[in-house]
């Protein structure tokens, strides 16, 4: 799976708090969603949501990856521009 697409939905589900919310404003399933994040914990090796059937809430790793992948995202675009 595309990197920067799962750095976009991990951003966009904290920001939305939660999996389906961030997946109508990317316009993707919510299983996409979940998979892309899942993907992102896999590679990194840690859990950066805490997933119930009713919320998820961000982990303290998830926290400082959150403000990791902001900065990315505005870096790359700030280049693009």
């Amino acid at each position: 799976m595309d990197k920067l697409a799962s750095l976009k939905s991990f951003v966009r589900v904290v920001e939305e708090g939660s999996f389906a919310s961030a997946a109508r404003a990317i316009g993707q399933s919510r299983s996409q969603v979940n998979r892309a994040v899942a993907a992102l914990e896999d590679d990194l090796g840690v859990q950066l949501l805490n997933r119930t059937t009713r919320k998820v809430s961000v982990t303290p790793s998830g926290q400082a990856f959150y403000q990791r992948a902001k900065a990315i995202l505005s870096d790359l675009g700030d280049a693009e521009d």
